[in-house]
């Protein structure tokens, strides 16, 4: 590695240092202010804010990690044109692109970091940021254990008062079965008070419930003491993540709430969105450095509140693109996968000709 490669690398390292301390403190203060209510009404203790905003720091640096990688870009590139640095560089035979290569290596290891950080770090962190949300501020409650309805498999229905996941059983219990031929029809149904799962054999048993047949001829009910249910396709651990907002999932769980949900028979299209998205957002400070680095190649006035007002209009940019691919993808005119990039595909594209049409 040459020495301007040591000494590009260095400043490039620093800046995105700087700014992403300075981008994330900013977030920290302006979201603090907004809840400074919340905090004074609830008597939140200091530590327990602190504390808060230390688990919520993982989310915002994930959040800040494109703009300060950007602004780092822009910024030494710029630093360099306006001290003549770039001059001297290209007066020894340099390219547009050779200069570029130290800030593309270390935005691509970045970048490949930020999929484990955002795909399994953040989420982490946003588990115990939800629990003081809804324990200390009153915000978000959900009684999860309460009230539990899912679609189990494509024609069955299941129905659940209450899950008590310290004893692994649930009460008021009820499971619908449905002709696979017409889904509004019903074909069985068994209510129990209680079912409680075996851990050992792994399936669940009904206790002193009834089990109804319906057909166009006759009905006819059966009561039982205990009946072994190992048709089931959940498990106790399977409710407690059911309840799990997809902010709080990581990309495994994921992954496997999609099969989950392609299995029952539910559309899978809002899961397999924010699936791709974790991996395309982890590459955005690839992209808008491509797309940011050939702009600050020549000198222009302003300085650094230009470079500032650049990385904030990018950003504002993308996220707008991001925004509108996503509500499209909602509705079932994009794939998720092309909604997942759809950004990013716009902004490389205008990288590439922006580098193209570079002298």
């Amino acid at each position: 590695m040459k020495i301007l490669d040591k000494y590009l690398i260095r400043q490039y390292i620093q800046t995105i240092m700087f700014g992403l301390l300075a981008f994330t403190i900013i977030f920290i203060v302006i979201d603090a202010m907004e809840n400074l209510d919340d905090f004074i009404d609830q008597d939140l203790p200091a530590l327990e804010i602190l504390y808060y905003y230390f688990v919520f720091s993982p989310e915002i640096i994930k959040l800040m990690t494109p703009v300060a990688v950007l602004f780092a870009a822009l910024f030494t590139a710029a630093k360099a044109s306006n001290l003549n640095e770039l001059t001297a560089m290209r007066a020894s035979g340099m390219s547009i692109y050779r200069f570029m290569v130290p800030f593309l290596v270390i935005t691509v290891i970045i970048s490949i970091a930020s999929i484990y950080f955002g795909g399994y770090l953040v989420p982490m962190a946003n588990k115990t940021k939800v629990h003081i949300e809804q324990v200390y501020l009153k915000k978000g409650i959900q009684f999860s254990e309460s009230n539990i309805f899912f679609q189990d498999s494509k024609t069955r229905i299941m129905s659940i008062g209450f899950f008590n996941h310290v004893t692994n059983s649930a009460s008021r219990v009820s499971i619908q079965e449905f002709n696979n031929r017409d889904l509004t029809q019903m074909i069985s149904r068994i209510d129990v008070p209680k079912l409680i799962y075996d851990t050992t054999a792994k399936y669940w048993i009904a206790l002193n419930g009834v089990k109804r047949w319906f057909n166009d001829e006759v009905q006819k009910a059966e009561y039982f003491d205990s009946l072994k249910i190992d048709y089931l396709n959940f498990t106790p651990f399977d409710l407690t993540k059911k309840q799990r907002k997809k902010k709080e999932m990581n990309l495994d769980e994921l992954r496997e709430l999609i099969e989950s949900q392609k299995r029952t028979g539910n559309d899978p299209t809002a899961t397999l969105i924010e699936y791709n998205s974790r991996y395309a957002f982890a590459f955005t400070s690839l992209i808008i450095v491509l797309f940011g680095l050939p702009i600050s190649a020549n000198k222009r006035k302003g300085g650094l509140a230009v470079q500032v007002g650049i990385s904030i209009l990018v950003t504002f940019i993308y996220l707008v693109f991001m925004k509108i691919s996503q509500a499209f993808g909602q509705n079932g005119v994009m794939d998720p996968l092309l909604t997942a990039w759809f950004a990013n595909i716009i902004f490389l594209i205008a990288a590439i000709i922006s580098i193209i049409k570079i002298r």
